[in-house]
């Protein structure tokens, strides 16, 4: 059907929203569209489910605070998907495209599709909007992605995000079903520049927290934050996406966040490396995935296809990868002879 009949469908005030994947990120996006819709949230765990109906809480992610009443769960995907207006997907980078494909028979054709993960697949290097794209061909696809941690906005503090889309009828209705309360949704036509700027600050949260697990101080720290900003903003224009993006919500918001707060799990292995853990050990103790872990690879090989020097990420990637220590990763990058501050290094 046609961008009208898209368009018709979801500026409706009340839709049914359907959010794949019961983490605390999708889990409080589903508690937003909650407020002014009929929204379901799907999860693999059946317990986490009865939770969430019997007594509006998920402990396991979100322990200190109620759940919209209305919020219904299921570990049913049929149940989930079955008569979605909306459907949004938060599940991990390295399970989205299996949880497309187990939920593509039940998607309508004409339904908004929108990407949470920010990460890339790992075989293709896409973006999640391309791999809806791939599993899902013929639908509207869009990317909510900004400075959004999800206990803050479950507390009601102020917070805002971006809707990327190309059709802006559509990205128009997304905000409606979105926006509430102190949490503001702005819309972006740069796909690629948002959905970049949340995959690649991922890489650079962990840069930023082995600067505090080596405990070398906030200048160094805001160091690396500003030439990770440069970096990011490199590979993502060369790719397509716009400067102005990576200024924006999507790339710097996003980025600061990622990089100071306490809340970030990508900070935290950052922290943890610094201290000289093993990798395996602290993802082990994790609960949730810190997609810069799984995306440095995918940048470092996006970078060499365009052509891009990314000192940060190559440091951080051989960190991951168990060739050097966060350490010498630092050492390393200030060994780096500093030219024009718009150039590399």
């Amino acid at each position: 059907m046609g961008n009208n009949m898209q368009g018709k469908q979801v500026k409706d005030r009340k839709m049914k929203v359907t959010v794949l994947g019961a983490g605390s990120w999708g889990t409080t996006v589903a508690s937003l569209a909650a407020r002014h819709n009929d929204a379901t949230l799907w999860g693999r765990d059946e317990a986490q489910m009865r939770e969430i109906n019997d007594e509006h809480k998920n402990s396991k992610y979100l322990a200190d605070y109620d759940l919209p009443k209305n919020l219904v769960g299921t570990s049913d995907l049929e149940a989930a998907v079955t008569g979605a207006q909306v459907l949004v997907v938060g599940v991990p980078s390295h399970a989205f495209r299996s949880t497309l494909e187990a939920a593509k028979p039940f998607v309508h054709p004409w339904i908004p599709i929108v990407s949470l993960t920010k990460g890339l697949e790992a075989e293709s290097m896409l973006r999640m909007t391309e791999v809806i794209k791939d599993v899902l061909p013929g639908r509207p696809v869009a990317a909510l992605s900004g400075p959004n941690l999800a206990k803050e906005i479950m507390a009601g503090q102020a917070a805002a995000t971006v809707i990327a889309t190309h059709d802006r009828e559509v990205a128009e209705a997304l905000q409606r079903v979105f926006q509430s309360g102190l949490f503001r949704v702005y819309t972006n036509h740069d796909v690629v520049g948002c959905e970049m700027g949340g995959a690649l600050k991922n890489v650079i949260a962990i840069a930023a927290g082995m600067a505090e697990g080596l405990s070398v101080g906030d200048n160094t720290r805001s160091a690396v934050i500003a030439r990770g900003l440069a970096e990011l903003s490199r590979l993502g224009e060369a790719m397509g996406g716009e400067a102005a993006t990576f200024a924006g919500l999507a790339g710097l918001g996003d980025l600061v966040a990622t990089c100071v707060s306490k809340q970030s799990r990508n900070r935290y292995v950052g922290e943890q490396l610094g201290q000289g853990r093993p990798l395996q050990d602290i993802l082990d103790e994790m609960n949730m995935v810190a997609e810069g872990v799984k995306t440095v690879g995918s940048v470092m090989q996006l970078g060499e296809r365009y052509g891009v020097d990314l000192p940060i990420c190559r440091e951080v990637h051989q960190v991951i990868t168990g060739e050097i220590t966060g350490d010498q990763a630092y050492r390393g990058l200030f060994r780096l002879q500093p030219g024009h501050e718009a150039e590399p290094g």
